[in-house]
């Protein structure tokens, strides 16, 4: 969602080398940087400043988590270490600080890194370095390109997905629709409107009208206008939180009141509807493969009761309406699973191994159906969504759970 360049020939025999090395069923256990009898460093790089900052919150409720895990014990007889820095979502300051983790810090691997334009940066680098980057926290669909990036892996629903979606759906209730999509200038933002076209075909040109913005923006009112002017009566937006909140205000102060689909990424109660003013996005749809903290449709369910629990004893001032810890949550569980079916074993190559091969793992805190599945060609792990519409005061489920295409 911006990193040095490379030869295609070399990148190609990194990826090889790498891939060959990664799932050797005979791969000795080796020393590992970061992993000690007591101890395994993990690293992280968040934005816990700069235009995407609300999304800091993941970081500190993974980094909970973790404390959590320690204090019953650890995972191997090892407690986790979280080594998290800022990187305030800026692609040269995110390859600064994985530098850091890797070369001075000695980290064991990356998790969860945020944002699309950061883990674009790193990405070639951790790659060369071999060094696991699991789960990072980014839905851009080219991590799932496991021959490119063997040493990456993402964890939730491609973007590009997700646009298909909100495009077949858009279509089956307006068949003559005309479409705006605002977009973030990144390989986040670009892959919505890649999905859309990916659904119209030769139809995109005559009925897509797409804006773009810097993520150094002040504001986004101007392409709000220009989308508006276009004739449009289906909005797609595709913005980091504070963006998102901008497009939903000034839709509503402009009167335009298109069928309007939010990115997941930017679907917070907390952090987006609350700042946005709740009664502007009445309508809006968006498509969810988490459990929505404000949903009454979970107030009694075990596996959110338990994200309650721990957000209580480990998070107790933070805010029970941002979605954010309960990506958190669920990605941090992910992690655990791999850590536990590494037996001990935690070298690079098995911990990758590890992280892909999860057979229908069930996370607490994702939607009913909804299941953790990878393999060594599958670096998709979440690949299904269900398709939910705001109210006023919470989300609402509609429809059944969608498997993303090419599943």
């Amino acid at each position: 969602m911006i990193g040095r360049r490379w030869s295609g020939a070399a990148v190609a025999g990194v990826a090889l080398l790498a891939l060959s090395f990664a799932w050797r069923a005979d791969a000795e256990p080796a020393a590992t940087p970061g992993v000690t009898a007591t101890e395994i460093k993990i690293g992280n790089i968040a934005a816990y400043s700069g235009p995407a900052s609300a999304y800091g919150i993941i970081a500190r409720t993974e980094g909970a988590f973790m404390k959590m895990v320690n204090d019953n014990g650890g995972v191997g007889g090892r407690k986790l270490i979280y080594d998290s820095v800022d990187d305030g979502y800026s692609p040269p300051k995110a390859v600064e600080q994985v530098r850091r983790l890797i070369e001075q810090d000695k980290v064991a691997f990356l998790f969860a890194t945020i944002g699309t334009p950061s883990n674009t940066a790193i990405s070639k680098y951790v790659n060369e370095k071999g060094v696991p980057l699991l789960f990072l926290g980014s839905g851009a669909d080219k991590w799932g390109n496991y021959k490119q990036f063997p040493w990456l892996i993402g964890w939730q629903p491609s973007y590009r997905t997700e646009a298909q979606i909100y495009t077949q759906y858009a279509l089956k209730n307006k068949p003559n629709a005309k479409i705006a999509v605002l977009y973030q200038n990144d390989d986040f933002g670009k892959d919505y409107p890649m999905g859309v076209k990916d659904v119209l075909g030769d139809r995109y040109d005559k009925i897509v009208t797409a804006a773009s913005y810097e993520v150094t923006d002040a504001t986004i009112d101007s392409q709000a206008l220009a989308l508006k002017e276009s004739g449009a009566d289906v909005l797609i937006t595709a913005a980091t939180p504070k963006f998102a909140a901008q497009m939903i205000r000034k839709i509503s102060e402009l009167g335009w009141h298109p069928l309007h689909f939010m990115t997941n990424v930017s679907i917070s109660v907390g952090s987006v509807l609350t700042p946005a003013g709740p009664e502007r996005a009445v309508g809006m749809i968006s498509a969810a493969y988490l459990k929505d903290p404000t949903d009454p449709t979970w107030k009694d369910d075990p596996g959110m009761n338990g994200w309650r629990a721990f957000m209580k004893k480990y998070m107790p001032d933070a805010d029970l309406t941002d979605g954010g810890p309960v990506f958190a949550y669920g990605v941090t569980s992910t992690l655990l699973q791999v850590l536990k079916q590494c037996e001990g074993d935690f070298s690079r190559a098995n911990i990758m191994k590890q992280a892909a091969n999860l057979k229908d793992l069930e996370i607490p805190v994702l939607l009913p159906g909804i299941k953790v599945n990878t393999s060594p060609t599958n670096f998709h792990p979440i690949r299904q969504m269900q398709l939910e519409k705001w109210n006023g005061k919470s989300w609402e489920l509609f429809g059944p759970v969608i498997q993303g295409k090419g599943s």
